[in-house]
Formats: structure tokens, C-alpha cells, sequence
């Protein structure tokens, strides 16, 4: 489907059978779903690398950027949505999948699922697929209906998954893994540095990087940098904050180093996000 006020991508199904589109960096101005019936393989995504199995559902960001290399055939489904065609952000209160399938930086950005899990998603694509070929009264209505059901299930299969690794995680860093956590989260505007954080926690930084990078696949200095970007992210896409202000707020003195920065991690300039993505959602 393509958004008639822009001719751009607003909504998009397509099959993936052996030869992947993804062999090489994808970028893109809208959400991404693969949800993989066979297969495994290598992901590639930010700052990491991941290893995963068929059933599995991968999930990214605008202009996150991820490579999929598959081992041996793999087979599935792609959704594609743009931000404009369902906001994440301003329906969190109802599918409360934002920071939990996108925008999590603490855990892999993909679901592992049972045949069972696998079974329900799919017959959710094919709601979508014949909602797709079905144009008439309350089309769009009809599709976003269907997407939230698909972003809910899968929200829950997550959190279900989470629980689970949590409680295996706490036995091996019962106090670390939270303190880290909570204090990226009540920091990230004023504390970038690594070195911030480990003398918060009353650790070396040695030692801190090290468990960073042992439970979550990531430097420390990646996993602020991470956190930082999904803010910066937000307010440019739901206010129309002048790119100064958001930097101002983010703990950046210098709009041009924040812009410099944003860039280095997003790919993109804060500006041509702004373009590609849209904004001022929560002042519509």
C-alpha cells in the first residue's frame, strides 16, 4: 500500500524464500518484521551480532540498521509499516510493543518462538494479506485492526520469553544487571560515558564492560549510545522541538556534536529523519 499524501511505502507483505533480501545493510524509514517459518542463520544489527533458529520473529526499527546471512535455505514472510501508516508510540497504551519487540536495547531484537507461537502468527498474516486485497469501506481501519492483534501476540511472546531469561539472569547477576539497567534509565540525558556508570555502581570499568558485553552482547559505551538514539528518535519524530532544543535535553551543549553523533549511530542526520519519519505526531 502507498500513502496517497506522499506516494511513499505506508504498508507491505511480501514472501521470503531462500535467496534473502537482507544479504547486505538495510536502512530503512519504516518498521520491519521477519517472521521465520525455516531457516536460521546470522544477524547482524547495531553493534551486535546474533545467532538464531527458525520459528522466530525479528523485529527493527526506522532506520535501524541490521544484515540477515542465512545459513542454508530459510523461508518466510516480511511486513513492512511506515511510522505515518500506525505510530507505535502513540498506540503504546494499546499494544505496548514499543521497548518491548523495537527500541529494546537490553535484549537481541528478535523473538524465538514454538511451532504453536509460529501457527498463530501466521494465520494473523494471512487476516493481514486478505485485508490487503480487499479494498473498500474501512480498509485501512480493517489492516491496523489486524496489525495490533499481530504486535500484541508477539509483544506477549517476548515478554513471556523475558520473564523467562530474567529469572536466569538474576541468579547470575542478581543486583549488576538491574542497577546497570536503572541507571542507563535515569541517566542517559546527562551521563554518556562509560566511566559515569561505573563509578555510579561502584565498579571498575573494566569490570563493568565486561558484564555489559557478557549479558548483553554490547559495549557499554554502545549500550548508552543505543539508549541515547531511541530518545533522540522519539522527540523527532512525535514533537516538532527544534534540533537544538533535543539536544539541549539529551545532555548535548553543541547542536552540530549532537547532529554528528546521531548520525554516526542512526546513519541519517536528525534533520532527514525528521523528513523520511515524519513528526510532530503528538501535537497532531
Amino acid at each position: 500500500m502507498i500513502d496517497p499524501k506522499n506516494g511513499n511505502l505506508a504498508f507491505k507483505i511480501f514472501p521470503v524464500e531462500n535467496d534473502s533480501p537482507f544479504d547486505h545493510t538495510q536502512r530503512h524509514n519504516y518498521y520491519t518484521m521477519v517472521l521465520l517459518s525455516e531457516g536460521g542463520g546470522k544477524l547482524r544489527s547495531d553493534f551486535s551480532d546474533y545467532h538464531f533458529e527458525a520459528p522466530a520473529l525479528l523485529c527493527f526499527s526506522p532506520y535501524q540498521p541490521f544484515m540477515i546471512e542465512p545459513t542454508g535455505e530459510v523461508k518466510g514472510v516480511v511486513i513492512n509499516f511506515h511510522p505515518d501508516f500506525f505510530c507505535i508510540h502513540q498506540h503504546h497504551k494499546e499494544v505496548a510493543c514499543n521497548g518491548v519487540l523495537f527500541n529494546n536495547v537490553y535484549q537481541a531484537p528478535f523473538v524465538e518462538m514454538s511451532p504453536t507461537e509460529l501457527e498463530a502468527l501466521l494465520e494473523l498474516v494471512e487476516q493481514l494479506k486478505t485485508g490487503m486485497q480487499t479494498a473498500g469501506l474501512a480498509q485501512y481501519e480493517l489492516l491496523i485492526s489486524y496489525l495490533k492483534i499481530f504486535l500484541i501476540t508477539a509483544s506477549r511472546m517476548r515478554i513471556a520469553q523475558s520473564d523467562g531469561d530474567s529469572n536466569e539472569s538474576r541468579a547470575k547477576e542478581p543486583f549488576i544487571l538491574e542497577g546497570l539497567k536503572n541507571a542507563i534509565e535515569n541517566n542517559f540525558r546527562s551521563k554518556h560515558s562509560a566511566g559515569d556508570y561505573a563509578d555510579m555502581l561502584n565498579m571498575s570499568p573494566k569490570t563493568l564492560a565486561k558484564i555489559a558485553r557478557s549479558h548483553f552482547n554490547k559495549t557499554l559505551t554502545n549500550l548508552i549510545a543505543e539508549r541515547i538514539i531511541i530518545e533522540a528518535k522519539r522527540e523527532l519524530y512525535l514533537t516538532s522541538k527544534p534540533v537544538k532544543a533535543i539536544a539541549y535535553e539529551l545532555g548535548f551543549n553543541d547542536e552540530f556534536y549532537f547532529s554528528r553523533f546521531f548520525k554516526n549511530n542512526a546513519d541519517v542526520s536528525p534533520q532527514l529523519f525528521r523528513d523520511t519519519v515524519g513528526f510532530a505526531r503528538a501535537e497532531a
